[in-house]
């Protein structure tokens, strides 16, 4: 059997030292969420060890966000080589199941959902710039208030994620543009999560 999300955050914190783990824990307790999340209260994070605080941050945020958010507070705090491997762990191993290569089950696979929400926490932090892909959805997927909104995102993770918030109202076909945007645009990037 694969390893699980948590198992995967565990690894990451755990390759932390004690000051950087202490500096994990006193971010996240003020780092910005998303709207409809809340921050774990400071009182439950002080004496927590690594495994309190994945099994926190699951219940807090579930799996998906509780990943995104891991990777963005490791990055915050020089830690970008520990979320390069939590990310690359994810992308593989997300519930213990290799990831399908080749461009048509990338885009459709069946078993794993689309490759879009696969790999949504990769594609969020590293897909850069946002714009072009806005513009080859715009007028299809986006209408012109949720392009504007968009494009006022103050960074490209910013834009992404709020791309991202708009995506429970889309169908297959949707999803399908998104990802030819993204192959159009950011072809070497689709290629390396294609890969791994």
């Amino acid at each position: 059997m694969g390893k699980t999300v948590r198992d995967h955050l565990v690894d990451a914190l755990e390759e932390l030292a004690q000051d950087e783990f202490k500096r994990f824990k006193s971010k996240l307790n003020v780092f910005p969420v998303k709207e409809g999340y809340s921050n774990i209260p400071r009182g439950r994070l002080e004496k927590a060890d690594v495994l309190d605080v994945c099994d926190k941050l699951i219940s807090f945020y579930r799996e998906e966000y509780a990943v995104e958010l891991t990777v963005e507070i490791l990055i915050d705090i020089n830690q970008r080589d520990v979320a390069d491997r939590l990310l690359k762990a994810i992308g593989t191993g997300f519930g213990g199941k290799g990831q399908q290569p080749g461009p048509s089950n990338g885009a459709t696979g069946k078993e794993e959902g689309h490759f879009v929400d696969r790999y949504r926490v990769q594609l969020i932090q590293r897909t850069t710039p946002v714009e072009p892909i806005l513009d080859l959805l715009h007028g299809t997927v986006l209408d012109d208030e949720q392009y504007q909104n968009i494009r006022g995102g103050s960074t490209s993770q910013d834009k992404m994620r709020k791309l991202y918030l708009l995506m429970p109202s889309w169908n297959k076909e949707c999803k399908d543009q998104f990802y030819e945007a993204l192959k159009a645009k950011n072809k070497f990037l689709i290629q390396d999560l294609e890969r791994s």
